[in-house]
């Protein structure tokens, strides 16, 4: 009625994942979509909307994204729909399009609302039906803030949309793909989950039975196997200049579904090894070089502050050069953040440090102007490529060796659930979906990369000697 035309393979997922039980509830309590960019996932996500606005009853459908521009988008593609069929036209309340609610509102009292997601968005909300676009980035935060409304319904349902794995962000979506595989493996399907995936193997020889003899990135047959819409929405000829412009790590991911997959959270140290680090430790082979009060060895030293979101813990961190690489600590990891400019304090006085890093855009933002006053100095305030870079050099600092560090157990444990976020073509340290206090690791990079940044010095780094 709306003139949504579905293809056969969107058919076939709206089929398996709207079955039901002997008893009326769903068979599958969630249903996950994995396929590539611009083969019509939208469409999926539309009429599931419309089936639990106009046939279902369900009263209200939380569709969330990463980005808020994105939950626009598809709110006006099904509020187009909707308003271009009269008979589901007549059944709309009212229609809110403003900075405060995006949602269609039917007669009936029935509430479809889009949100972008985010730690606190969806809290208070009892939802029918969680629509999840964009789920290759979703993290437990807001897992957390959007599955507990679900939990008062005697009939929930949750879908999960997107393209293959990213890396760190993808955290929920590779649990629904290791619940999916296990299901394989053991022949036994998973109660509650339906799990839609359209990609190749790239790695033919370690997966069995269940990969194709057309598994590779230059195989025409590759691109028709990971794209149920090639020759409708997306073209050959277009695949063929994908291919010949993108990179093969990129076509591979966007095209073919091939994704990274994080491990869950009771998996450690993901991204740096702890055997790495932990042979980087110097306290017992080199005790000259340490202060009394954790800092490197004397000379020129740079300190950096950082906080959890939540304002829970703060860290102060320092990097010194020392034997021709670089020595960091955390001298200072505490709950709260009052105490943090007054220690501040002290430890310029001491130390007398080329300069003091904190990112502006980060929760210690908030603290510059009062650093500033307290300490007399500019903050040096990194730009986004800049803490990538930083991000780059503590990693590469690690792999060759020329980092050292006493173990201090605040980054260990940082760094031992540490994970990556995109970050334009490189990456940044993942903040909210890790679930715990790295404050210490990103103060530590942006001290390290604090010893070369650009910034007026004006002290005789032989005062640092004692």
């Amino acid at each position: 009625m709306a003139g949504l035309q579905l293809f056969p393979w969107q058919q076939h997922v709206l089929d398996v994942g709207l079955r039901e039980r002997e008893d009326g509830s769903w068979a599958a309590f969630e249903v996950a979509v994995n396929v590539p960019r611009q083969n019509g996932k939208g469409a999926v996500i539309e009429a599931r909307e419309l089936a639990g606005l106009f046939l279902l009853d369900e009263q209200l459908i939380l569709h969330s994204a990463h980005e808020f521009k994105t939950s626009k988008v598809a709110f006006q593609r099904i509020e187009g729909l909707i308003y271009g069929c009269p008979d589901l036209r007549k059944r709309v309340l009212r229609v809110r399009n403003n900075t405060n609610e995006t949602s269609i509102t039917l007669v009936t009292g029935q509430v479809l609302q889009f949100l972008a997601r985010s730690g606190g968005s969806g809290r208070g909300f009892t939802g029918d039906v969680n629509i999840m676009d964009e789920c290759m980035i979703l993290g437990d935060d807001a897992m957390g803030a959007l599955m507990p409304t679900m939990s008062a319904i005697p009939n929930p349902q949750i879908w999960y949309l997107g393209s293959a794995g990213i890396g760190s962000p993808s955290v929920q979506l590779g649990r629904l793909r290791r619940r999916a595989e296990a299901a394989v493996e053991l022949g036994t399907p998973d109660p509650s989950l339906a799990y839609f995936e359209w990609s190749i193997s790239p790695h033919r020889d370690e997966c069995g039975p269940s990969c194709d003899e057309h598994d590779a990135a230059d195989d025409p047959h590759s691109s028709a196997r990971a794209n149920p819409s090639l020759g409708h929405l997306i073209s050959h000829e277009f695949v063929r200049n994908e291919r010949a412009s993108l990179g093969t790590e990129t076509f591979a991911r966007e095209r073919l579904g091939v994704g990274v997959y994080p491990s869950d959270e009771a998996d450690t140290w993901q991204v740096i090894g702890e055997d790495a680090w932990r042979s980087l430790a110097a306290a017992e082979a080199h005790p000259e070089a340490r202060a009394a009060d954790g800092s490197p060895i004397p000379g020129v030293v740079s300190f950096a502050i950082d906080m959890t979101p939540e304002r829970s813990h703060a860290a102060i961190a320092v990097a010194g050069p020392w034997r021709g690489g670089t020595h960091v600590e955390v001298p200072e990891h505490r709950p709260g953040t009052g105490w943090v400019v007054e220690r501040a304090k002290e430890l310029h006085a001491k130390w007398q440090p080329r300069c003091w890093v904190v990112d502006e855009g980060g929760p210690a933002g908030s603290l510059i102007p009062e650093l500033k006053e307290a300490l007399g100095v500019e903050i040096v305030t990194p730009k986004t490529r800049e803490i990538a870079q930083g991000c780059g050099q503590f990693y590469d600092a690690v792999a060759d060796q020329s980092l050292s560090h006493h173990d201090p157990a605040p980054l260990a444990t940082a760094l031992a659930g540490a994970q990556k976020r995109p970050l334009g073509d490189a990456w940044a340290w993942a903040r909210r979906s890790v679930g715990v206090d790295i404050s210490p690791l990103v103060a530590v990079t942006l001290a390290k990369w604090g010893l070369g940044a650009d910034v007026e010095e004006d002290v005789d780094p032989l005062d640092n000697i004692f």
